[in-house]
């Protein structure tokens, strides 16, 4: 009788770590600069490989993606640089009417991993120039059949320009997004990133997103709305150009505009079940010092003792676009299904996740074989460590071990680690 109550106070306390678990997942919206078309600054490639493995988001939003060799070169780097679970959204060409002799060969995607999220559905609100794609993403958490945490993420790129028609332009394209956001219902959970191209938060376009009486309404989550074009006092925020150098492609000028933004519906300020997470808004690259107005990000202008990017990330940004990535995270208050409960190549299981005296691993990856483990309490101590042998099935002894939960991990970091409860 004693063993079962020890077994229900224990599950009791599992499922407290479980609910109580938060997951945090690393956003970046880039624009590509014409990849791979524009080739003017050679094997940038190495760039763009050196600035994702440096970030690692979980997320990965892009714009100027020229075709689908581009699309698929981009996806490798992201396996290379962040993870092999990374996978990206079925790419397509800009389906949008364009008519006014601009390029249309710019097209946007979503790169996700895998593990974290899962693509449910794709769809394309057309405009008279550039596409909106939208992606419903799923998070791949323990409960999802129950308590299922959906997002949107929305990627684009508005018209560029400065001047009355360009800005109408964007405006227009706005609308269309609206009309398409007024059949979603008002709760649903909605991420736009994009490159812009607004000059001052009172562009019509921009107000338009804001608008509270919309059906969906954004939110600026770093709050810094305002007249940003050639403003230092909004450097902090400025994406663009990172370039004062003529024939590397792109713009110049310096740094003097905020282009590029990551906007997120106003319920995940905070009252839904995916939120943002308050201060993490940042451009990535950008220290936000004044004396980089009209500066290349890579100056020394554009750094100094103590700033948080170095010189190899601004130069690697410098070389690679003329714009800077936009970054956030976002929150849940869940836990993500296991790669074993995922049931990818490494599938391995606890035969029971109650034990008494000893632990059974079944369906271990030949991957494992050999492998460093340790298990260490709820208060991240270890307790026992040692080295799996190279059988499917194997057995580690815990007998050493007092009641109650544990965790076992493993060196290699594909695998997620697995609790379990000592209830002798």
């Amino acid at each position: 009788m004693k063993k079962k109550l020890i077994g229900c106070f224990a599950l009791i306390c599992l499922f407290w770590v479980k609910v109580s678990a938060q997951e945090t997942f690393k956003v970046m919206f880039y624009n590509l600069l014409n990849y791979p078309l524009e080739d003017a600054v050679p094997n940038r490639e190495d760039d763009l490989e050196f600035i994702l493995s440096d970030y690692q988001p979980d997320l990965f939003l892009v714009c100027e993606l020229n075709n689908v060799t581009g699309a698929n070169n981009v996806l490798n780097i992201t396996r290379s640089a962040i993870s092999s679970n990374y996978e990206m959204a079925t790419y397509v060409s800009n389906t949008s009417d364009d008519t006014t002799g601009d390029q249309n060969d710019l097209q946007n995607q979503l790169y996700y991993d895998s593990t974290k999220f899962i693509l449910e559905e794709e769809l394309i609100v057309p405009t008279d120039l550039r596409d909106f794609n939208v992606y419903k993403l799923k998070v791949n958490t323990v409960d999802q059949a129950t308590n299922p945490i959906e997002l949107y993420v929305i990627v684009c790129h508005l018209k560029a320009s400065s001047g009355t028609q360009n800005q109408l332009r964007r405006f227009n394209m706005v609308v269309e997004l609206d009309d398409y956001l007024s059949t979603l219902p008002s709760d649903t959970n909605v991420l736009l990133g994009g490159d812009l191209n607004l000059y001052t938060a009172s562009e019509p376009a921009f107000q338009l997103l804001l608008q509270d009486t919309n059906n969906i309404t954004f939110a600026d989550p770093v709050n810094r709305v305002g007249s940003w074009s050639n403003n230092p006092n909004f450097v902090d925020v400025f994406t663009q150009s990172t370039r004062t150098q003529n024939g590397l492609g792109g713009t110049t000028g310096g740094f003097d505009d905020r282009f590029d933004f990551i906007l997120t519906s106003e319920n995940m300020l905070g009252s839904t079940n995916i939120n943002y997470e308050p201060g993490s808004y940042q451009v990535y690259g950008n220290n936000g010092l004044s004396a980089c107005y009209n500066s290349a990000i890579n100056s020394t202008a554009c750094a100094i003792d103590g700033s948080e990017f170095s010189f190899a990330v601004r130069d690697a940004l410098h070389n690679f676009s003329d714009h800077l990535p936009v970054t956030l995270n976002l929150e849940i208050d869940d836990s993500l299904l296991g790669l074993d409960e995922f049931g990818l190549e490494n599938n391995m299981q606890l035969e029971a996740s109650i034990i008494d005296s000893e632990l059974k691993l079944m369906h271990v990856s030949n991957a494992l074989f050999n492998e460093a483990y340790k298990i260490t309490d709820i208060y991240g101590k270890v307790v026992k460590a040692g080295v799996l042998n190279s059988n499917s099935f194997q057995n580690i002894d815990c007998s050493s071990l007092v009641n109650g939960i544990y965790i076992i991990s493993f060196k290699e970091n594909s695998v997620n680690p697995l609790k379990f409860i000592v209830a002798d």
